[in-house]
């Protein structure tokens, strides 16, 4: 039997000027996206001596953001009635998405990042391309605000939250909704779908948060453990846990295997707003009404590699209620115990007030039509109102000397470019990685 080890503050990140309402990791771990009520998005670099850059070209607050599956965008979802699609580098190229007729609460990638949804105070959900930016349909059953919507992992069904107090579950298929889920206690603030595709979770202003499963349409789990509304959840790639931030601020990690809280932790001063696991679960962020962003380590997701592998193939016909099982494997003696476990980085996080990232300020950059011919967002349209080019020393280009403008884009350009081949050629790494730790368990096992 193993000792697992607590959760442990990594990074903090200060930046912001107002309430941080979203966060999202680069699927390469290389960066974090932050956005905020200062109407700014924020892309932290975790390399030593990066500067962080704030992206500037919302007119209004920032209430989602979320790396695409290839990390190569990041949208962003406003108060502004606007959705945009940035590359996250110096130049800033940007587009815009008119999205909706009121505040856009949340944006969501598909798992292919080929399409996008979108929930709104104007009651609709919409379902958009990415690359051609072209609006499909929208969901129009709610009877108030919308704020939040998630693809399933497979990208056939949709559900979304509402003011109205329901959970929808939406086939995208047929553009219909194939169950209604109702929360009695409060309103819904966040949902997202369980890894397997087999059950979904809901957190509302009441705070509580709901475990509900999708084919047998039936409450799973209902947890109160919180004393303030519940903000953001997001589910452990395992599938095993979920992180949950409230306005009581804190953090709670449940175990959902065992139905109980694993880990209750405190950084913000203030209400946590914002939450969420990377891709595989061993890192977590978290954002909020300080405006402060923390990084945590998760270390008890050790456990994970030791559990029996559960068969990829097992929902192809659909989502499975065994898809939770009973845990198998008591990996640490606090599990057995049924304790829960307190972790307290408030005064690590006031250490660190006075460590700010250098930040450059970056404005969006209306692209040529040559650039748009040969960059990745050649289909990407753009509008009057993106006609401001990066300004990586934050003075404005018209007040450069001509000659110095020219050298400065020159400079940008050659960054970016090589920026993206760095990250090209870490993707291309870790794919190989993975590989060869997939041939090592193959031969293991044979062995």
């Amino acid at each position: 039997m193993s000792t697992l080890e607590d959760p442990q503050l990594e990074r903090h990140f200060r930046g912001h000027r107002d309430v941080v309402t979203s966060v999202d990791f680069n699927p390469n771990m290389t960066q974090l996206a932050s956005g905020s009520l200062d109407n700014n998005l924020m892309v932290w670099n975790f390399k030593a001596k990066m500067r962080a850059y704030r992206f500037v070209g919302h007119k209004d607050a920032i209430h989602s953001v979320q790396f695409s599956p290839s990390g190569h965008l990041i949208a962003s979802a406003s108060r502004d009635k606007t959705v945009r699609l940035w590359i996250p580098s110096v130049k800033g190229e940007s587009t815009v998405f008119r999205a909706h007729t009121g505040t856009v609460r949340s944006v969501d990638f598909s798992s292919d990042g080929q399409m996008l949804c979108t929930a709104s105070d104007d009651k609709t959900v919409k379902i958009w391309t990415v690359h051609r930016q072209k609006f499909l349909f929208s969901l129009t059953q709610h009877s108030n605000w919308v704020r939040t919507a998630k693809f399933s992992p497979d990208g056939r069904l949709c559900v979304s939250g509402s003011d109205d107090k329901t959970i929808l579950l939406w086939d995208l298929q047929s553009k219909q909704s194939m169950h209604t889920f109702y929360e009695t206690g409060g309103f819904v603030n966040c949902v997202d779908f369980h890894p397997s595709g087999t059950c979904i979770a809901s957190a509302s202003t009441d705070g509580s948060i709901k475990i509900w499963d999708i084919r047998m349409n039936k409450i799973l789990q209902n947890h109160t453990a919180h004393g303030g509304g519940v903000n953001k959840i997001s589910f452990h790639a395992s599938g095993n846990y979920l992180l949950s931030g409230s306005e009581d601020a804190t953090l709670k990690i449940f175990d959902l295997l065992e139905g109980r809280i694993f880990y209750t932790l405190h950084g913000h001063q203030g209400s946590v707003t914002s939450v969420a696991f990377n891709r595989n679960g061993d890192f977590f962020a978290s954002g909020g009404h300080d405006e402060q962003v923390l990084v945590w380590k998760t270390n008890f997701d050790a456990a994970e590699q030791a559990k029996p592998k559960r068969n990829k193939n097992r929902n192809a016909d659909g989502p499975t209620v065994e898809d939770i099982p009973p845990r198998q494997n008591k990996m640490s003696s606090r599990v057995v115990s049924g304790q829960e476990n307190r972790v307290d980085a408030r005064n690590e996080v006031r250490r660190l007030d006075d460590v700010t990232s250098e930040i450059t300020n970056v404005s969006p950059f209306e692209m040529s039509k040559e650039n748009r011919d040969t960059n990745k967002m050649s289909s990407f349209k753009t509008t009057s109102s993106d006609t401001m080019f990066a300004d990586a020393l934050t003075t404005t280009a018209s007040s450069m000397p001509k000659q110095l403008t020219d050298f400065m884009e020159t400079v940008a350009g050659q960054l970016d470019i090589l920026t993206q081949t760095v990250s090209l050629l870490e993707e291309r790494l870790t794919m190989t990685e993975n590989k060869l730790k997939e041939v090592a368990t193959d031969k293991t096992a044979t062995l």
